[in-house]
């Protein structure tokens, strides 16, 4: 089954076929990239001055990162706006592949867990080691747990879903095929979240096999957003195992 392209309204004024999907192109891709460093340094600088302006929540240690995360993140797909809106005359979620998945939405989220068990089973097989995620450093108060799980489930899938499945894959779909734009979305993916796993192999590893999984929704759907929420509730079982776990009586309840 091959994914469908999004139905996304030409050009005004433009005449003759459609252009081909997609209509960016890897100048675009690596432009988009470089604006990458200036909107965190700006985003983070943002949130430093809002919390030093109006300390509004200053007693949860995850608000202040998490503001910057949402900074950066807004600022960063505001550029990718700009360039699809000014260069291209084209919609930003519709050029992303943002619609509603023809397998409707449930099949996604409930596609979640069973890839979180899943990935948690190999973890077990492969003697994963234990990490202390630094998410983990923050959860000293009933806010910032909250804050962090809010986060988790919605802001962090949509970002990376955005930027892997729905800018990135398509361009690797048009030039080397679907199975590899899956793989080829897949490693940058995994490669981000290295540091916070201290690249541990095993970590690594199984978040290159989610990543395969979120991709290939992504293929079959023809939808950013039914990878999406495959993403959020797989960030949600893991979020939820851990609030269950051991380490949940030390948490601020």
């Amino acid at each position: 089954m091959n994914c469908p392209e999004p139905d996304i309204p030409e050009p005004r004024g433009q005449a003759g076929p459609p252009a081909a999907y997609p209509f960016w192109t890897y100048q675009d891709l690596l432009l988009i990239l470089l604006l990458l460093a200036p909107c965190l340094l700006t985003g983070i600088l943002l949130a430093e001055l809002a919390f030093w302006a109006v300390p509004l929540f200053a007693h949860a240690k995850a608000a202040k990162p998490l503001a910057a995360q949402f900074l950066v993140a807004g600022m960063w797909f505001g550029c990718i706006f700009l360039l699809l809106k000014t260069k291209y005359d084209r919609p930003f979620w519709r050029s992303l592949a943002w619609f509603k998945p023809p397998w409707g939405f449930w099949s996604s989220v409930l596609a979640g867990p069973l890839v979180a068990f899943s990935i948690a089973f190999l973890g077990l097989t492969i003697r994963t080691p234990e990490n202390i995620l630094p998410f983990e450093n923050y959860m000293h108060d009933r806010v910032s747990v909250v804050l962090i799980g809010l986060f988790a489930v919605t802001l962090g899938p949509l970002s990376e879903e955005l930027a892997f499945r729905g800018l990135l894959f398509p361009l690797l779909a048009r030039s080397f095929g679907a199975p590899a734009a899956i793989l080829g979305a897949a490693v940058p993916f995994a490669l981000l979240h290295g540091p916070q796993y201290s690249w541990s192999w095993q970590h690594i590893l199984l978040v290159l096999l989610a990543g395969l999984a979120f991709g290939w929704m992504r293929h079959r759907t023809g939808s950013t957003m039914a990878s999406a929420f495959m993403h959020g509730a797989y960030n949600l079982t893991f979020y939820s195992t851990f609030l269950l776990e051991e380490r949940f009586t030390r948490l601020p309840w």
